[in-house]
């Protein structure tokens, strides 16, 4: 599954250099970005005109602390390639002012003119990013309120979950919606029902992941256990 994503996601840096790449932490990418890696460190993948903008970051966190997405960025793929460090953008968990800071993060989107490829997993309530299930779909950057379910999930990330944050900066819906091309990665059979409800169900923003049935082009890339209900 992750090679097969780590593919698509070569072959789109190959055919165009300075692709925006939309990326995605989480246990899930992870061999996305150890074969991405290899390749680069092999010479058949260059990263050195891309730019890469991520999804989300937790609020409260420094870059420098383990727990923080831009430290997984770093720790797990920015600096076994070749990117510059400035092409490499995560919003700021510190920033003073949240309004301030989803508005400056979906400026730096737009003076890329959008992601080219937006790299996603999907949460066992359906949220991707960090829209979680809710009245309506958020549009643009904002600071969302994590659900208890995925508090839980990601405390396996932290020595305790009391230690989890509470909030988080993420793109919105609108944002990775107008991504040109989207690859979903999922794997694990406790994927495998919310999968067929985003695929085979409404559209609606209580599965967020239902939204990308009205994108043209989405590529699913899964293990047999996730797809185990859509086939």
């Amino acid at each position: 599954m992750c090679r097969k994503a780590a593919r698509i996601l070569s072959a789109q840096v190959v055919l165009k250099p300075g692709s925006v790449l939309g990326l995605a932490t989480g246990s899930t990418p992870l061999g996305v970005y150890k074969w991405l890696a290899e390749w680069c460190a092999a010479g058949d993948v260059d990263f050195s005109e891309a730019v890469s903008i991520n999804l989300d970051e937790y609020v409260g966190l420094a870059p420098d602390n383990p727990q923080s997405y831009r430290y997984y960025m770093d720790d797990n793929f920015f600096r076994h390639v070749n990117i510059k460090p400035e092409n490499t953008h995560l919003p700021n968990g510190l920033a003073s002012g949240k309004a301030e800071e989803c508005a400056r993060y979906d400026a730096v989107i737009r003076a890329h003119n959008g992601i080219d490829m937006q790299l996603l997993g999907i949460g066992h309530n359906g949220h991707i990013g960090f829209n979680e299930p809710g009245a309506v779909f958020e549009m643009d950057t904002h600071c969302a309120p994590l659900t208890e379910s995925t508090i839980s999930a990601n405390s396996r990330f932290f020595s305790d979950e009391s230690d989890v944050p509470r909030f988080a900066y993420t793109m919105g819906i609108r944002t990775i919606m107008r991504a040109r091309y989207i690859v979903l990665i999922v794997s694990g059979a406790g994927k495998a029902q919310i999968l067929k409800d985003a695929f085979t169900g409404p559209v609606t923003p209580q599965v967020p992941a239902s939204v990308l049935q009205l994108h043209g082009d989405v590529i699913l890339a899964g293990d047999e256990e996730a797809l185990s209900l859509l086939v």
